[in-house]
């Protein structure tokens, strides 16, 4: 508590505000300190002793935010399930993996072709042409289905679980530019 002289007149004495920061600091510790020692009592007397659940794991499966749907979430939970928005966010991510994977497929042997020494045979060049014509295809094909199930995901379920549409044309060009086809594929264009 401060001292204020009134004979000073209207004056009025300021307070540092270090000072006020460090008195507040000060409580803080003397009263977080205060509950320690008071938590650190009843532990050696043994207060926590008999508590229920004492010893067990918490169960954190209650969620809050459930509602009506906390049944069913639980059953699900249970018998190894997901929510519908889960699983099919699961499928969404699963077929965009097995089509990136195939893309990277061809990418790697565009590469290997296109640099080992020996350049490639009219038959090779013939074989990765058709494979990777039919794989932009499929591409396209499942980038679309993607597309199918994230629209039905984010009509279904909350916004917090909503997902962008894929740009199929840009990726499948993307594809394209990363593994061009070979010009001629009909006769050799190096000699010994």
């Amino acid at each position: 508590m401060e001292f204020i002289d009134w004979r000073k007149g209207r004056e009025k004495v300021q307070i540092d505000s270090s000072q006020k920061k460090s008195d507040e600091n000060a409580r803080k510790k003397v009263r977080a300190h205060y509950i320690e020692e008071q938590i650190h009592d009843a532990i050696e007397r043994g207060l926590f002793d008999n508590l229920p659940g004492y010893g067990k794991p918490l169960n954190l499966d209650d969620n809050p935010y459930a509602g009506d749907k906390a049944m069913g979430y639980h059953l699900l939970k249970n018998n190894g399930y997901a929510p519908a928005e889960i699983e099919l966010i699961k499928e969404i991510r699963a077929e965009r993996e097995r089509a990136e994977a195939k893309i990277a497929m061809i990418v790697w042997r565009s590469k290997t072709l296109r640099n080992r020494r020996v350049p490639p045979f009219p038959s090779e060049r013939r074989a990765f042409n058709t494979s990777v014509e039919k794989t932009a295809i499929e591409y396209e094909r499942v980038l679309r289905d993607i597309n199918k199930k994230i629209l039905s995901l984010n009509v279904q379920s909350p916004s917090v679980l909503h997902q962008n549409q894929l740009y199929v044309e840009q990726l499948v060009a993307q594809f394209r530019e990363s593994c061009p086809l070979f010009n001629d594929t009909s006769s050799r264009s190096w000699y010994y």
